[in-house]
């Protein structure tokens, strides 16, 4: 898309998110855009906030209709105080409010052909369709980016016309792939060989790639991109290498993305000829009948000159008269088909069209926007789809929200637009423990500049009461966890009717799941990373529990602690051996010190706090507390040393590049890439940075003065001399010698300096700070840990992501799965569903995809006569006077014929059929209350079941004993 040129600096913090998401030059086109938005509705709120958070240079907004009752239902940028007021001018401040970057303004004027000149993108909401026909071909026959939205009570429509040459730049926005090489053969073709086999499954035929850092075959680095052929083996034919020279070691293979050209057709052929893209031929089919009611809708209204009456079979069966005139419905080039029309279809998309619903807003509002109706409650868009009882149903819900985060702040928009807990026995419960940062202000419209560094679960609770005074926000500033499970417990749950969980890690969506699962509670979730998002809904004995990916346990678990330190394969690893490098040196080691004075007491002392070697390395080449930079600097100077020539020499004096194991296969094999020292170059930019910021990094945890004087920097290095190996000897003494006392004397002499000085600043690692020398080590380390073992370098930018664990995101992405769950929701709240009516979701917004598909039944488990799901329990009173040990295990063989012979509360055993007799009477005979401690307010005991016999390996349901 052609974008005016900007000349605004882009806050890359503030759009740290979306940058992973989109790319720096992207971002730049958006920020030169000129947007003219017309329909401010519900859907067009939706669009307008989207735009905004996402940067885009300006927005004109145009809708000079007065604000009305339903715009209230699904319109969160209005209030009661705005009825009457133009919709576009009532919106204009909050918006504004939202991104002091974007220049929000207000058209009160007709929508001429000059003034579409002026913008690169119209989008119309809320629009007739004799607009639409009239703009979109001015827009067409001007090269301007035409969309047109639209929703109809649980139905929406969404159209594009990018022009006839419409270049796609990058087809799935998804970051190029990059793999480490570990071998290429001389021949036609030449046969390249990933370092790790999991690696080649990402790549396919027809992909093209350029390569980096190969050593002896150069001819490759930086080529023109080649075309890959992906073998049956997984090794990848990468075309005529015979006349290169012959490989020797390391590199990378890198994914090119290649622009594609899309053509459009404008909206007059697109309604002639609707094109449909399904999974199966009904949804084709149901579509067709869909775009055949839009039609006829469009038809009435201009007939009446207003959209059916809610509920009302006379506008239904006019609506359904009209579809059927239209004739036969139509195929991809205008040609009738013998598909008859879903009459049925078309009647319930009549009945509901004129409600507005807030969760449909925000689906299709994450795309572009509209929605409509007029009556006189704020939820009488609502109303017009599910009828009175159900809005009353609904706000007397009381539902926990876990997470306000992104997803969590578009939710509670939702819920408050929905009227969620606005009742008198409803309400709201927001559970999140983290502070607004700047990065979140992009994509969480509910978070001002001003709410920076306060708890997201009060600035957010604050916020939706803004939204609807009614609403009952409780923010509550922890997480959900073992650790908070006295205040999540028993009389918390029970006053719960769900839970939406917005969290952001499997470890966090597997605990919630487990207390939904413990409390039998509907749980609805949602997540996003990219343009990619998801959003499930788990009902209690209807359908499966949540259960994590099957990778998910290997994408939040770190890497074992070896690879990383001696034998990394990834650019992952070298990124995580330099924040480990950063924690030890500058966080870790002050702390010891300062809260371990024992350790320096006597060499005996040091030994025994097994904090010698770290402290070794703080210390390095120093032998007393730094006094000046120059001292810093010095420090630095040898930790390079240290880290990027010493250390490697010594690895390979003990696994030298030719060693061969047991087996007869190399050591340096496979993942283990044989690593090569560095020589130290203050010239090379990633060297001097590393010293920059390693010496700045020591002098502020010594409390001393730093400087960011580069070219006095580079004159002190070339007048320093590069640590001998007699000290670095010293420094790096073998393990047996700072094992001991005696090799520790010369350590603690060393040390006891430090001890007498001020206090060391522990310095806190900052993602999101890039002046504090922070990122700058960690980048710089990292780069440098990449070149020794011929791995691919992390960028800045991707650097920050794996250190922070930052999640790529996009306010787009975030919207649609929130109004998905908002979809699910209405379900929930409806009462006992069979489980087709349920869905999970999964959207691709970069490629236009959209899956959705019915929850799985839970497992049933059978022992015997037992039949179980993960949703049923044994329940069992305590009685009064509670009842022993003995009693209730006779209890449950009695109720349900099972002989238990263990059983466990956590890790404790209470009983086991193997124990003596003496012990088994000594616990047979207390109550579970004397062997289980109860913690306050707590109603039940959950205790797990074990019988041995057999060779069963049944997991049993849990036993509720109930207090």
């Amino acid at each position: 898309m052609d974008t005016l040129e900007t000349s605004k600096s882009l806050d890359k913090e503030l759009y740290s998110r979306q940058l992973y998401v989109l790319g720096l030059p992207a971002m730049r086109r958006i920020q030169g855009a000129k947007v003219l938005l017309s329909g401010l509705q519900g859907l067009g709120a939706e669009v307008a906030k989207n735009l905004v958070l996402m940067g885009v240079g300006s927005l004109t907004l145009h809708d000079p209709h007065p604000t009305c009752w339903s715009d209230l239902a699904a319109q969160f940028l209005l209030s009661e105080q705005d009825l009457g007021r133009s919709r576009a001018e009532a919106s204009q401040k909050l918006l504004a409010e939202l991104n002091g970057a974007v220049q929000v303004c207000v058209y009160t004027g007709d929508i001429t052909e000059d003034l579409l000149l002026d913008f690169q993108v119209v989008v119309l909401t809320a629009s007739r369709l004799e607009e639409q026909l009239r703009v979109g071909t001015l827009c067409h026959e001007h090269g301007v980016c035409f969309l047109v939205a639209d929703t109809r009570g649980l139905v929406g429509q969404l159209f594009c016309d990018f022009g006839k040459n419409f270049t796609v730049q990058d087809p799935t926005e998804a970051e190029p792939l990059m793999a480490t090489i570990q071998h290429i053969s001389q021949g036609s073709p030449g046969i390249l060989t990933l370092r790790e086999e999991a690696d080649a499954h990402h790549f396919h035929t027809g992909d093209w790639v350029t390569f980096s850092g190969i050593e002896g075959m150069v001819e490759l680095n930086g080529c023109d991109p080649r075309p890959l052929h992906v073998r049956e083996d997984g090794t990848l034919e990468i075309g005529d290498t015979t006349a290169f020279s012959r490989y020797l070691r390391g590199g990378a293979v890198t994914e090119v993305k290649r622009a594609k050209t899309v053509s459009h057709e404008p909206l007059d052929t697109a309604l002639l000829q609707p094109r449909v893209v399904a999974q199966s031929p009904q949804e084709v089919h149901r579509a067709r009948c869909l775009h055949q009611s839009f039609c006829s809708l469009h038809k009435f209204q201009q007939l009446h000159g207003r959209p059916p009456k809610p509920w009302d079979p006379v506008d239904a069966e006019m609506v359904v008269d009209l579809a059927q005139a239209m004739g036969p419905l139509k195929g991809t080039e205008g040609e009738p088909l013998e598909e008859q029309l879903d009459e049925s279809l078309v009647r319930t998309v009549a009945l509901s069209s004129a409600g507005v619903l807030s969760p449909m807003a925000a689906v299709l509002g994450a795309v572009a926007a509209q929605e409509v109706l007029k009556r006189r409650c704020r939820y009488d868009g609502q109303t017009a789809v599910f009828g009175a009882d159900f809005q009353e149903k609904l706000s007397h819900q009381h539902y926990l929200l876990v997470g306000a985060g992104a997803v969590g702040c578009e939710l509670l928009k939702g819920f408050a637009l929905m009227g969620l807990g606005a009742g008198g026995s409803g309400g709201v419960t927001v559970a999140d423990m983290d502070h607004v940062e700047l990065s979140n202000l992009s994509r969480q419209f509910l978070f001002r500049s001003q709410d920076i560094h306060r708890q997201k679960a009060e600035v957010a609770a604050e916020a939706t009461r803004r939204l609807n005074a009614d609403l009952q926000v409780t923010p509550l500033n922890l997480q959900l966890d073992p650790t908070t499970e006295h205040i999540f417990g028993d009389d918390f749950f029970s006053g719960v009717d769900g839970v939406a969980a917005a969290v952001d890690t499997f470890e966090a969506r597997d605990y919630v799941a487990a207390r939904c699962t413990h409390f039998l509670k509907p749980l609805l979730e949602a997540g996003t990373t990219g343009t990619r998002g998801s959003a499930g809904v788990f009902i209690p004995h209807v359908t499966e529990n949540y259960k994590a990916p099957s990778d998910a346990a290997s994408e939040d678990a770190p890497d074992p602690v070896c690879t990383v330190r001696y034998i990394p394969a990834t650019t992952e690893h070298t990124v995580q051996w330099a924040k480990g490098e950063f924690d030890d040196l500058f966080c870790e080691s002050a702390k010891t010190i300062n809260s371990h004075p024992h350790a320096l007491s006597s060499p005996e002392g040091l030994v025994k706090s097994q904090k010698q070697p770290l402290l070794q390395t703080m210390r390095g080449v120093l032998t007393e507390r730094p006094q000046t930079w120059r001292d810093c600097v010095l420090w630095a100077l040898g930790h390079w040393q240290l880290r990027f020539h010493y250390g490697i020499t010594q690895l390979l004096r003990t696994y030298p590049p030719d060693k061969v194991q047991e087996d007869g296969t190399p050591f340096w094999s496979g993942p283990k890439q044989c690593p090569q020292p560095l020589e130290f170059d203050a010239s090379q930019d990633t060297h001097f940075l590393y010293v920059l910021a390693a010496a700045n990094l020591y002098a502020q945890m010594h409390g001393l003065p730093g400087s960011q004087d580069q070219t006095a920097l580079r004159g002190l290095l070339n007048l320093l001399p590069l640590p001998d190996s007699q000290n670095l000897d010293r420094i790096f003494a073998s393990e047996l010698e700072l094992d001991s006392p005696s090799g520790c004397k010369q350590l603690h002499e060393d040390l006891k300096t430090w001890s007498k000085g001020p206090s060391l600043e522990p310095l806190t690692f900052e993602k999101d700070n890039d002046s504090n020398f922070h990122v700058d080590f960690v980048v710089a380390a990292a780069s440098l840990r990449a070149q020794n073992y011929g791995i691919p370098v992390a960028s800045h930018a991707e650097t920050k992501r794996i250190v922070g664990r930052i999640i790529p995101a996009v306010v787009t992405t975030t919207a649609a799965v929130a109004g998905l769950v908002g979809l699910e929701l209405y379900k929930v709240v409806g009462g006992p569903r069979p489980r087709h009516a349920f869905r999970h979701s999964y959207l691709h917004l970069a490629e236009n995809y959209f899956s959705r598909w019915v929850p799985k039944a839970p497992d049933i488990q059978k022992f015997h006569h037992l039949k179980w799901t993960c949703w049923d329990r044994l329940e069992v009173p305590a009685g009064k006077p509670e009842r022993t040990l003995e009693s209730l295990l006779a209890h449950i063989q009695e109720l349900q014929g099972l002989r238990v012979t263990m059983l466990l509360h956590g890790s404790a055993q209470l009983y086991s059929a193997g124990w003596s007799e003496e012990k088994q009477a000594r616990h047979l005979s207390r109550r579970v209350t004397e062997l289980v401690k109860k913690e306050p307010g707590q109603r039940v005991l959950v205790l797990e079941l074990g019988y041995e016999g057999e060779e069963y390996d049944i997991n049993f349901p849990r036993l509720h004993y109930k207090l």
